[in-house]
């Protein structure tokens, strides 16, 4: 695991890896990570098998897994009514993010983060269990709030209306309880402002966490939800 880190670190660090390349050294890095929440046992082993600095980056980002890994009451029984689609191109969301951040003040890499934690960037097409929406995963109340008039399911629209939520709740002086209205739980506050920090170290990262995979945590292991996957009828 500590060799897949470093060779997906690497890759992901490099401008001119390729697309197909990078996107198969970010979910190789993903599964590592992955593997590391699921057995505690190896995390020392590992991180200590790392440099100094990539040892603290796989740290936050196996922290950040099972802290929302902890969210996750029991595992499923059934796989989720979504639909798994292609993300729009990290470079368009970047330039989203960079324009709610111009307009509204909240640091571009915390939306983010969201944007990863609630649909992988925008992959998952389908409703939370407490009926939020698109790829911010709004409630209706909310967006209608917040949304100025836009699609809930457009992530230009969204990231935007995050923004605007985030900055009434604090940010991004106090970014720990603008997150925490954005969901209730400490854990989720943890993980977003790990990647987004992760993010703000180095800014590459983000194209990585742009090929993270949807996987779903079902009774027997962490089941893959590739793109264009859809729910069986």
């Amino acid at each position: 695991m500590a060799a897949t880190i470093r060779t997906a670190d690497k890759a992901i660090a490099d401008p001119a890896t390729p697309p197909a390349e990078l996107a198969k050294q970010a979910q190789a890095q993903q599964v590592a990570y992955r593997a590391l929440v699921n057995d505690p046992s190896k995390q020392a082993p590992t991180y200590a098998l790392l440099d100094p600095e990539l040892r603290r980056s796989a740290q936050a980002n196996v922290t950040a897994g099972a802290k929302l890994r902890a969210l996750v009451k029991a595992p499923k029984t059934e796989l989720p009514p979504w639909h798994i689609v292609t993300p729009a191109p990290a470079d368009e969301l970047l330039g989203y993010y960079h324009q709610a951040e111009a307009e509204v003040g909240v640091p571009w890499q915390y939306l983010a983060a969201i944007h990863l934690v609630e649909t992988r960037m925008g992959r998952i097409r389908g409703n939370s269990d407490a009926g939020a929406q698109g790829p911010m995963q709004f409630l209706p109340a909310t967006w209608q709030q917040y949304g100025n008039g836009g699609d809930i399911n457009s992530n230009h629209d969204a990231i935007f209306a995050a923004a605007r939520y985030l900055k009434r709740n604090g940010a991004p002086g106090d970014m720990q309880n603008a997150l925490y209205n954005y969901n209730h739980a400490q854990q989720y506050v943890d993980a977003v402002l790990a990647y987004g920090d992760q993010m703000a170290a180095n800014p590459r990262r983000y194209y990585g966490y742009h090929q993270w995979q949807v996987y779903y945590v079902m009774v027997g292991g962490d089941v893959w939800l590739p793109e264009g996957w859809t729910k069986p009828q």
